[in-house]
């Protein structure tokens, strides 16, 4: 196993790395929407939360030879499913036509009051 700590995203707020690499898979820790450069919650509602988690999740796979189009599984965590519509529009976006299968799932509370979590297990292309 290797952990992987990359400056393209936030820095782990705990014990935990932002992602671990184990025989040619990525698994993601779960990002929300900080900036990476001040460590701050993004400004705006779940489009930009979701926008923002996936490009954390973005710089992790590229800081370990992968891409969005290696992404086999996504778990979003949404504060209220209220907010899946705005979210899955955001999502959508991000991830053009590839489709890799995903779970969402309605939690009581986020890290940080964040509306949205994502994870992501993506293959590495060069697994060094």
């Amino acid at each position: 196993m290797r952990p992987v700590a990359t400056e393209g995203a936030p820095r782990a707020i705990g014990p935990y790395s932002q992602a671990v690499v184990c025989a040619g898979v990525v698994y993601t820790a779960g990002q929300i929407a900080l900036d990476p450069a001040t460590g701050d919650m993004v400004a705006g509602g779940v489009p930009e939360q979701t926008t923002r988690a996936l490009e954390n999740i973005r710089a992790i796979l590229e800081a370990v030879g992968s891409d969005m189009a290696h992404v086999v599984k996504t778990t979003v965590f949404l504060a209220d499913m209220a907010d899946f519509t705005e979210m899955n529009d955001a999502y959508a976006a991000a991830f053009g036509h590839h489709r890799p299968a995903r779970s969402t799932v309605a939690v009581k509370g986020l890290p940080r009051g964040a509306r949205v979590e994502i994870e992501a297990v993506a293959e590495v292309r060069d697994a060094r």
